[in-house]
């Protein structure tokens, strides 16, 4: 599991989602406290400015169709700073931010990678049913909802 912890933001990567929790002050006057989950295949890339001796850097994951807030010249830091998707961090969290990047960089290229052709239909079978799960939990799916998938799925 990787961990950093940035200014008004913590990120957490445990191979499969990417976890950002905000808690304080900081986080209810900038984008608002909570937790967001991300799993890697939402993640179509991760923006990247390294921290200099003056001004922060932040981290910035891309979701597809998301509306990434547009910044100008000089306020690109701020800017990460009000978006729900970004932390900022300052120059001595760094490596620990490069580190959790490496690390979810990674898990991308491999979730994206071609499958074997002869992969067992149980992975994708397991997938399926992670990912009912998760919308049941949500409320997406009601638990009936849900066993009328997880039977059709089953066969």
């Amino acid at each position: 599991m990787s961990e950093a912890l940035g200014v008004g933001g913590h990120v957490a990567f445990d191979g499969q989602y990417v976890t950002i929790t905000r808690k304080g002050f900081l986080a209810r006057a900038t984008v608002g406290k909570g937790e967001k989950r991300l799993h890697v295949s939402q993640i179509s890339a991760i923006q990247w400015k390294p921290a200099g001796p003056i001004m922060n850097g932040f981290i910035q994951f891309t979701l597809p169709g998301g509306n990434e807030r547009l910044s100008y010249f000089g306020s690109q830091t701020s800017s990460a700073g009000k978006d729900e998707n970004s932390v900022v961090f300052d120059k001595k969290r760094q490596p620990e931010f490069e580190a959790l990047r490496s690390d979810v960089e990674a898990a991308i290229v491999q979730h994206h990678a071609p499958k074997p052709s002869g992969a067992p239909a149980a992975e994708s079978l397991a997938d399926e049913l992670t990912k009912l799960a998760a919308l049941r939990d949500r409320g997406v799916l009601s638990p009936q909802e849900f066993e009328q998938q997880k039977t059709r799925l089953l066969g």
